[in-house]
């Protein structure tokens, strides 16, 4: 009993640190790619894992070496140089090509800060740059923690701020991104949208039509269209009205309803990808329903999420058939959630009145079908409907709309309404 108590109160007085959260940056060939690293260090001895893989290992005199056991029993031998906030180093691990040879990979890290609070925080954020595309690879402007609330802003898709100055390149320049603390790949981020307000009195578009709205008849007589058109926004009212407009358009006021076409995180590892393009991250989207009071999901594909937020429109109809819908700045804030280990196919959007998912595809046909797989994973997951049960709702009640035609890309969004469903 007495020898018991003293190797308790012996393991009590070893130096155990509180669990450390890191970033580690893998360099294969010049490629990167991104992992958690969560370190738990006793007496100069660590456990932990990475990227949900177990680890053992040590630390002491300013090294550190561990070792990664995945999934399938590979081994991974990580050995460096350690500082407070810093880790620098060689990664042996199995070759990609040849389960007999090793490989050799240099390796960065840096420690993720602490929650200073538990409570949620909000901040203000106020953007010096902007980002052309959608990366893992661009350094976070903020790290925030489930719960919390950002304000901030966005410039319009040629790049020009609230008080007219170009502050970015053209190409739907995004703000961001922000480091959302504990996301990980299969994971889904809910983006919960408070506020989206003007911020300025005007909006540019054109009186175009896109090429796939186009008949070859409406074809032949739409050459002069592609014409810049200024609106003007009244802030008070909650209109746009069209400058110079003709004698039958005098006096249009149409309801603004502002909305983000740009919502995104980083993708999976390889190339970047434009601002201009969508995929299963979101992306530029141009989903008319990305409004406020909506919350959007989107799947994680990387350590802190990354979240990207631009190209506002004042207002959009469906499909933004004018190629660019009401361009404006806007002043934007949000609310992060994570939703732990579950994965969403694709982007879906949840008003207080329905459910929606948006497919994205090189047509409209392909488009359809994502849109209806996603929204049956959706029934599937939340609701328990069965296979079976999905297509009766489905077929009495799930609303198809045309989000987008404008981008290289199309979107096609499957709606139901949450009366019509289970109680969550």
């Amino acid at each position: 009993m007495k020898k018991t108590l003293l190797l308790s109160l012996f393991s009590l007085a070893l130096p155990l640190h509180a669990a450390e959260s890191w970033l580690l940056k893998l360099d294969r060939w010049g490629n990167p790619s991104y992992m958690t690293l969560h370190l738990n260090e006793q007496d100069g001895r660590l456990s932990g894992a990475l990227d949900g893989d177990s680890l053992h290992g040590t630390r002491a005199k300013g090294g550190i070496s561990f070792t990664v056991t995945d999934k399938q029993g590979n081994r991974y031998e990580y050995k460096g140089t350690a500082a407070a906030s810093s880790l620098q180093g060689s990664a042996d691990m199995p070759d990609t090509n040849d389960a007999k040879a090793r490989a050799q990979h240099g390796f960065t890290a840096r420690r993720l800060p602490e929650r200073a609070s538990a409570a949620p925080q909000r901040h203000e954020f106020v953007p010096k740059e902007y980002a052309n595309e959608f990366s893992a690879t661009r350094p976070p402007v903020l790290t925030v923690w489930p719960g919390d609330t950002v304000h901030t802003t966005t410039i319009d898709s040629g790049g020009v701020d609230e008080r007219g100055v170009t502050r970015a390149l053209f190409g739907n320049p995004q703000t961001g991104p922000f480091f959302v603390m504990g996301a990980e790949a299969g994971d889904t981020l809910a983006i919960h949208l408070r506020r989206l307000r003007l911020n300025r009195d005007y909006a540019d578009s054109l009186d175009s039509i896109v090429g796939r709205a186009q008949t070859t008849g409406l074809a032949a007589h739409a050459a002069s269209l592609g014409k810049p058109v200024r609106w003007t926004l009244d802030r008070e009212k909650g209109t746009a009205s069209p400058q110079g407009a003709s004698a039958v358009l005098r006096g249009l006021a149409v309801p603004v309803r502002p909305m983000l076409g740009g919502l995104a995180v980083a993708p999976p590892d390889g190339p970047a990808i434009s601002t201009g393009d969508t995929g299963r991250f979101g992306g530029n989207m141009d989903f008319n329903e990305v409004v406020e009071g909506n919350t959007v999901y989107l799947p994680v594909q990387q350590p802190g999420a990354l979240l990207y937020l631009g190209d506002a429109h004042a207002l959009q109809g469906d499909g933004e058939t004018s190629q660019y819908a009401l361009e404006t700045s806007m002043d934007v804030e949000f609310t992060v959630e994570l939703i732990k280990g579950k994965a969403v196919g694709m982007p879906r959007v949840e008003s207080p009145a329905q459910i929606m998912v948006l497919g994205q595809a090189g047509s409209l046909d392909d488009a359809l079908r994502a849109a209806t797989a996603g929204m049956t994973q959706w029934l599937q997951q939340d609701y328990g409907l069965s296979l079976s049960d999905s297509a009766i709702v489905l077929g009495s009640a799930v609303q198809y709309s045309v989000a987008n035609l404008a981008g290289r890309s199309v979107g096609v969004a499957a709606k139901i309404n949450k009366s019509l469903l289970p109680r969550r």
